[in-house]
């Protein structure tokens, strides 16, 4: 998927990964999901554009309830679920990214040194177990994963923005939105669900309010621009559907499918309600629906690989295992460098337990692992088909990784102990294990 994040070292990686171990058990979940991901790429894609940042910053959503959204570093913006499923439009999703997009163009960072060094060790923490999860700590049944990360003491590291750097991010922000093309009276849509906010006692409110001063000035400020830019912006088309398409499957999936299926027209046709309710009559489950209502998608979207993969991913918690591998097929074919869909249909694969099948898991999920490799539940599947193919080695290897990518050092330095004792010295798999070895090791140390 293009704006991926570029992959490090897997030794430099894994020593990052150290650095907050700990606070694994504390940790918040991230939500991943490739349809998501999508959409958040296409929303940002303007506002970044215009802002000055690279493609490659990513927007990634923290599964809290709380409404927030926070910068961690130049190249990472957090949203809480909380917060995106209170918002009603593309544009004021986009407000909230100018915003947080503001902060990172406008240094706000990079200003305090020792207070920003602290902040992006904890964040790119949370990014390697989280970004890296896959759906490892996720609800069976969901396709979006939850992962684990060290949100928590990121955001416990990061600093206040001060009224000054509000101010600031808030005229750039309107700048950049009348640039794009995205309406700024968003901007005053968004900080009208915090008024009021400040007077209540600082553990009723939101986060986003303790760490994003809202004064009157601030809401006047933005008052003042709309009165002398106007407000004649429309949507683009493809913002609204991918809007649409981020806020149906985020909806369906975290909150309850009856409250989704009361709210949904049941002689809605149109595909973001054929959506929904697909993702509802999955999580009830009723298996039989669920496919229905994605085989409607896919006569709407034949050639859409994210709804090839919710197809997959159905058949494949139903155990209609030869149906699934042909899904994820089809998904893969239509987007072969998604990493996220390469490791479901490995995944799949493994299922039948067939040496043909075997096979080709395993070079599926080596495919996956090129392009993400710190997903736990993908490790573990992989790790799986190197056993099965006689690869022991390789199998300790991959394992160690995922111990020491979920934070269980000691763990990882037993597999990656026993990977040295199986491999040919000097062979790639036997460096991985020495990679783990080092970093375990030093974990060891700091305690």
């Amino acid at each position: 998927m293009p704006g991926r994040m570029p992959i490090i070292g897997r030794a430099i990686a894994l020593a990052v990964l150290l650095a907050c171990a700990p606070v694994v058990a504390l940790a918040q979940t991230i939500i991943r999901d490739a349809e998501i991901e999508r959409a958040l790429q296409e929303l940002a894609a303007p506002v970044f554009r215009v802002a000055g940042l690279p493609q490659s910053t990513r927007v990634i959503i923290i599964n809290d309830g709380s409404m927030n959204a926070f910068v961690a570093d130049a190249r990472h913006i957090f949203v809480h679920s909380g917060l995106l499923l209170r918002l009603d439009s593309p544009d004021q999703l986009q407000a909230v990214l100018a915003h947080e997009a503001a902060h990172i163009a406008n240094g706000h960072l990079t200003a305090r040194p020792a207070a920003a060094a602290s902040a992006q060790t904890a964040a790119r923490m949370g990014l390697l177990l989280a970004l890296a999860a896959g759906a490892a700590s996720g609800e069976g049944g969901a396709a979006i994963g939850l992962a684990a990360g060290g949100m928590s003491s990121a955001q416990r590291s990061l600093m206040a923005h001060t009224r000054a750097e509000e101010a600031s991010a808030d005229q750039s922000a309107l700048r950049y939105m009348v640039s794009a093309g995205i309406d700024p009276e968003a901007m005053l849509e968004v900080l009208d669900l915090f008024r009021g906010q400040e007077a209540l006692s600082v553990g009723r409110q939101d986060p986003y309010v303790r760490s994003h001063p809202l004064t009157r000035d601030r809401y006047r400020t933005v008052q003042a621009f709309l009165a002398t830019r106007g407000t004649d912006a429309e949507p683009s088309a493809a913002s609204a559907y991918w809007y649409a398409r981020l806020n149906a499957k985020l909806s369906a999936f975290l909150r309850n499918p009856s409250w989704t299926l009361r709210r949904v027209d049941r002689n809605d046709t149109g595909e973001i309600a054929t959506l929904s309710r697909a993702i509802a009559h999955h999580r009830t489950p009723d298996v039989d629906r669920a496919l229905a209502e994605v085989g409607r998608l896919l006569q709407m979207r034949p050639g859409d690989p994210f709804y090839q993969e919710l197809q997959g991913q159905i058949l494949f918690e139903s155990r209609r295992f030869d149906a699934a591998i042909a899904a994820y097929g089809r998904a893969v074919e239509l987007a072969p460098r998604e990493p996220l869909i390469l490791a479901g249909y490995g995944r799949a694969l493994l299922a039948p337990d067939s040496a043909a099948s075997n096979t080709r898991a395993l070079d599926v999920l080596s495919r996956a692992q090129a392009r993400d490799p710190f997903d736990p539940r993908m490790l573990r599947d992989l790790a799986l088909a190197h056993a099965r193919a006689g690869q022991p080695g390789m199998a300790a290897t991959v394992t160690a990784e995922r111990y020491a990518v979920l934070g269980r050092m000691e763990d990882a330095a037993a597999l990656a102990n026993r990977a040295v004792g199986l491999l040919p010295q000097g062979s790639p798999g036997w460096i991985r294990a020495q990679d783990v070895l080092r970093v375990a090791e030093a974990a060891q140390r700091r305690r």
